[in-house]
């Protein structure tokens, strides 16, 4: 279909054609070249029109493409935006967690000395100590120094050891206990029940409970007691083993040692 422009032309043509004829009325080699004329202008306006539509559907194809290459280049903008606030913020937990290894490299240092001046302070006390449960408290202090020499127990893993032993020495004070063990006295071992009585008194009774003796703090011997106390320290251990109910115990507490 040809547009104004063109039927603009083929007005034109035909008003110069119609002023020809009037010129060359009558001979027909005018008309034929006329109407030649106009069929070569119509074909001529019609492939302008043509290629004018060919060159707006390439303008519109090239704008849709830039469109979408604007749209890529702005979603890339936020991507990149958004990969770079991630990078600083990798890089600030970086520097912080540099800043915390050489914080942990530092209390290593000072951690380490004070738990093998802690666990050497407790070896000390329990040799010192009311010798009850020898064996089991012995592992313990055992159990810690084959902690402190491995790798693969991390330093709080090994300062909640350490404590939690001292916890349990300080629960020693506080409780009552009665356990069956094996006494040498006199270069004679004997299978005989202990009464602890919190650090104020560790007594024995041999299990047919002939004969009842305690461990003197001052002179760190064990000594036997006078059969009053017999019944008392049978009393003690069926309370401990809560075979009986709490009452009232007359015990041999030692008096403390004088400091010279």
């Amino acid at each position: 279909m040809l547009n104004r422009t063109s039927l603009k032309i083929t007005g034109v043509v035909a008003l110069a054609l119609a002023m020809v004829g009037v010129s060359t009325a009558g001979t027909p080699e005018a008309l034929k070249t006329s109407i030649d004329v106009e069929r070569q202008i119509s074909q001529s306006a019609a492939a302008s029109q043509q290629r004018v539509d060919e060159l707006a559907d390439e303008t519109r194809e090239m704008l849709n493409d830039y469109l979408a290459v604007r749209q890529r280049i702005d979603r890339l903008t936020v991507y990149n935006d958004q990969v770079e606030r991630l990078i600083r913020s990798q890089e600030e937990e970086k520097r912080s967690i540099e800043e915390q290894i050489e914080d942990v490299e530092v209390v290593e240092t000072e951690i380490i000395p004070l738990m093998i001046r802690m666990i050497e302070s407790l070896e000390r006390f329990v040799e010192l100590d009311v010798p009850f449960q020898p064996e089991e408290r012995s592992d313990r202090i055992e159990r810690l120094w084959d902690t402190m020499d491995r790798s693969d127990v991390t330093i709080s893993e090994k300062y909640r050891n350490v404590m939690e032993a001292y916890q349990i020495e300080a629960e020693f004070g506080r409780d009552m206990e009665a356990y069956r063990g094996m006494l040498d006295m006199d270069g004679e071992e004997r299978n005989v029940d202990f009464l602890r009585v919190g650090r104020l008194l560790l007594a024995y009774q041999t299990l047919d409970r002939d004969e009842t003796g305690f461990w003197n703090p001052n002179t760190r011997e064990w000594e036997r007691l006078p059969d009053r106390y017999r019944s008392s320290i049978n009393e003690g251990i069926r309370i401990a083993r809560q075979q009986a109910a709490q009452d009232i115990l007359q015990l041999p507490v030692p008096a403390p040692e004088r400091v010279q």
